[in-house]
């Protein structure tokens, strides 16, 4: 493990600890609330964060690996239609479950990295085939998601902020 893994995986874990921090004050109404401009309600979006971690950790290796998955924001839009129907009722405690296991395998994961695993860099398709480095794939996917995802619940529920 490196110092640029280890950051990266404390960060991963301190947003998941953020976002786990907050949904879990949640009232059950809120739990349902829907984010404006998304329509996705806010358990299902925490529950989002959880289920892809490991496609994001996926994702990274790819592109560590020099063979970037050829994920597209179409297909990316439908897995994330396709989950908000399918987990439309998800419990928080569920959720939260999820959430501490998978972003505790996503820090995990990081840290198993190299320096020059997280310096190589790959045309990504999702990202019109520039070259990005794997280490600008797990802080714009795994390590900010939770914060990104954050941001939007908070805004949604202006007087919880």
């Amino acid at each position: 493990m490196s110092q640029r893994t280890e950051a990266l995986a404390k960060s991963l874990e301190e947003g998941a600890l953020a976002l786990a921090a907050f949904a879990s004050s949640l009232t059950d109404k809120e739990w349902q609330t829907p984010l404006p401009h998304d329509g996705r309600k806010i358990g299902v979006v925490v529950h989002h964060v959880a289920i892809v971690y490991p496609l994001e950790i996926m994702f990274a290796r790819s592109v560590a690996a020099g063979k970037p998955d050829g994920i597209t924001m179409d297909a990316i839009n439908q897995m994330n239609a396709g989950h908000a129907k399918e987990y439309d009722t998800i419990t928080k405690e569920d959720a939260l479950n999820l959430l501490a296991t998978n972003s505790t395998a996503a820090a995990a994961a990081i840290r198993t990295l190299t320096d020059d695993e997280l310096d190589r860099a790959a045309p990504v398709p999702l990202y019109g085939n520039a070259r990005l480095t794997c280490q600008f794939v797990l802080e714009d996917h795994p390590v900010r998601h939770s914060l990104h995802h954050l941001a939007k619940i908070k805004a949604a529920l202006p007087n919880r902020s």
